[in-house]
């Protein structure tokens, strides 16, 4: 098992800690499962991609850099506000902060 698990349903990138690891091996197991994806075809980009689930500041910040550049938009899951908050856009469509479901 990994330091850290993704999984893609739909527009969704559901993810969360896997086997116990300090922050240096996190990131590389998240960017290294990505990279498996993007391969794969499983990311293959598009017009969003919303991320739900736990992340550390640096595990979030290798994820958000890693997909960025694939997706118009990229959100992240507020769960205060019970939607996904715009966090990254290439789109004249969102802007940023934008709330989405």
């Amino acid at each position: 098992m990994s330091s850290y698990i993704i999984e893609k349903k739909g527009d969704t990138l559901f993810v969360k800690f896997g086997d116990p690891a300090q922050n240096d091996q996190i990131v590389r197991d998240a960017v290294n499962r990505l990279k498996e994806m993007i391969v794969s075809g499983e990311l293959s980009g598009g017009p969003i991609i919303k991320v739900n689930g736990p992340a550390s500041l640096p595990v979030a910040m290798a994820i958000c850099h890693a997909i960025a550049h694939l997706y118009q938009v990229v959100a992240c899951y507020d769960p205060k506000l019970g939607k996904y908050v715009v966090a990254v856009t290439h789109s004249s469509n969102s802007s940023l902060g934008e709330l989405v479901d």
